[in-house]
């Protein structure tokens, strides 16, 4: 890899000083003695994978969005809590038993090329994202709206036919700039590589494949971050990565369960860093192909998920730092069923479900045959993420043990996701996907979802699945929506159309001259503008 020195990085801004007289925190914590805030400095921060596109509605990689969510705002949020509160609305009113629902807008907040920002943004936003013509994995909420208009320029109200639960937090989506987009082709857009937004950061490089470059943005409606500038630098490899990181190159990176328990206990690291472990929201499965005939048969599937032993992935991949995945929900969470059927570790009923579905040895050379065809199939991955392939290295090494041979395909993230994964060329993944904090999983399951670009990717359909997931989203009672979704993980768990393998720990380490980070039920990000380093240790400069 090449050596990168952020302390050169040309920049297209000087950033002021001014904005940054405030005083600490209360909720700053901080192994070390509390020092005054300052701004300054820079968070460098090492991804696997580059992102895709830098319009949100767009993309579907976490590595975008984690960007782009520096970026934009949505109307609302999620404070650390998890409580509902306003970000480029102010406030809202719901009336008519939750059916409409009237934002009012901030009137202080400019994109980051100084345009004002209106309520004529949120309508556009909502257009062009319920336009057939946008390719989005995202449009099913907003479809749901009856009518949005704009009331005067910050005030926007939306009213909805039928109840919908998911309405409110629907608006967390990041607003686009009217300005830049109306009467263009979103999908030819320079925003896509050069995004402006209204957010805490402001976009300032990308050089495909090394590195993305944010600056604080002075205006920001909730007060200017107080670090400087944020780099993600984009390394493939997570033992590169690692080396980076202990040369102290990078600020901040998720580790692996190894790196957490073993590589990082040493007194460089407790010197240096800070690390934080809790139960993501987040969980890694194996999702299969049910358009390849492989996988047609339930029994195959759930004969798979008999035959791989989780708790030893659990124990021996991920070291301890996680739970087994039963479903799409968190342990813990209201929606989680902790009643569902539960495929522990039996190679001889996995045997037995396989011989009902018609695969026996018919020649003995140890692997399951059909009409003289082998069982054997391609597990795919993506580069950089050295658990998923120890996960699917065991994998193979227990699907063998049945008589099912399993080869394995690594693949950079970028063509991971639009050759491959977009494109559905392949027999079975393995993925994860982030957890939201409402139940709401019509864009992931239903069968409506299956075209290029959307999110059920492995072509699930399942006609109970499909009205239970528009009953849960259709109900404002907690109650009512959690049978709803018990039921929607009970045909999961029956159907296995992914075997839900782990929900990790998330495991991060930030380099610990950056103060103010504040653990919380929703994680650790939830206050990144309050982020700071001490004047007297500061490291890296802004330049021009």
């Amino acid at each position: 890899m090449r050596r990168f020195n952020v302390t050169v990085i040309l920049l297209l801004m000087v950033l002021s000083l001014a904005a940054c007289d405030r005083q600490p925190q209360s909720d700053v914590t901080g192994p070390r003695e509390e020092k005054p805030v300052a701004c300054g400095d820079i968070l460098v921060r090492g991804d696997i994978g580059d992102a895709s596109n830098l319009i949100p509605i767009l993309a579907s990689d976490s590595a975008s969005h984690s960007i782009a969510g520096m970026v934009y705002n949505g109307l609302v949020k999620y404070d650390k809590d998890m409580n509902i509160v306003g970000d480029l609305a102010e406030s809202w009113e719901i009336t008519r038993n939750g059916l409409v629902i009237e934002f009012k807008l901030r009137q202080n907040v400019r994109w980051h090329d100084g345009k004002p920002f209106t309520a004529a943004d949120v309508l556009y936003t909502y257009q062009v994202t319920i336009d057939p013509k946008t390719p989005t994995a995202y449009g099913g909420d907003f479809m749901k709206v009856k009518k949005a208009e704009v009331i005067d320029d910050y005030t926007f109200r939306v009213t909805y036919d039928k109840p919908f639960a998911p309405a409110l937090i629907s608006w967390s989506s990041s607003i686009l700039p009217r300005h830049l987009l109306q009467g263009k082709d979103i999908t030819k857009s320079p925003l896509s590589r050069h995004p402006i937004g209204t957010g805490p950061y402001k976009f300032v490089e990308w050089v495909a494949g090394q590195k993305i470059v944010l600056a604080a943005n002075e205006d920001y409606f909730e007060g200017r971050p107080f670090i400087d500038g944020r780099i993600t630098r984009i390394i493939p490899d997570t033992a590169t990565m690692f080396l980076e990181l202990r040369a102290q190159n990078l600020g901040m990176m998720g580790l692996t369960p190894l790196q957490y328990t073993r590589q990082t206990e040493n007194n460089l690291f407790r010197q240096n860093f800070n690390k934080y472990r809790y139960l993501a929201f987040a969980y890694t499965y194996m999702g299969y192909n049910l358009k390849h005939p492989l996988f047609a048969d339930k029994r195959v599937r759930q004969a798979i998920s008999y035959a791989i032993n989780k708790d030893e992935i659990v124990s021996g991949v991920l070291l301890g730092l996680g739970k087994p995945a039963t479903g799409p929900y968190k342990h813990g969470t209201w929606a989680h069923n902790d009643q569902v059927k539960i495929y522990h570790y039996d190679p001889a009923k996995a045997r037995d479900l396989l011989l009902q579905a018609g695969w026996t040895d018919t020649d003995g050379d140890g692997v399951l045959d059909k009409d003289g065809k082998p069982f054997a199939f391609e597990i795919l991955t993506n580069q950089g993420n050295e658990t998923r392939q120890k996960c699917a290295e065991i994998i193979q090494r227990q699907l063998a043990e049945v008589g099912i041979r399993v080869k394995i395909r690594i693949v950079e993230w970028s063509a991971f996701v639009t050759d491959f994964i977009n494109k559905r060329r392949f027999e079975a993944v393995i993925l994860g996907w982030t957890i939201p904090l409402d139940p709401d999983a019509y864009d992931v399951w239903h069968s409506s979802k299956t075209a290029p670009q959307e999110l059920n990717f492995v072509s699930y359909k399942n006609a109970e699945v499909d009205d239970v997931l528009e009953k849960g989203r259709s109900t404002f009672n907690q109650a009512e929506r959690k049978k709803y979704y018990d039921r929607f993980q009970e045909i999961l768990a029956e159907d296995q159309p992914y075997t839900f393998l782990y929900v990790p720990d998330e495991l991060i380490i930030i380099s610990s001259r950056f103060r103010g980070i504040e653990p919380a039920p929703i994680g650790i990000g939830h206050n990144i503008i309050k982020w700071y380093v001490p004047k007297d240790e500061q490291k890296y400069t802004m330049t021009r």
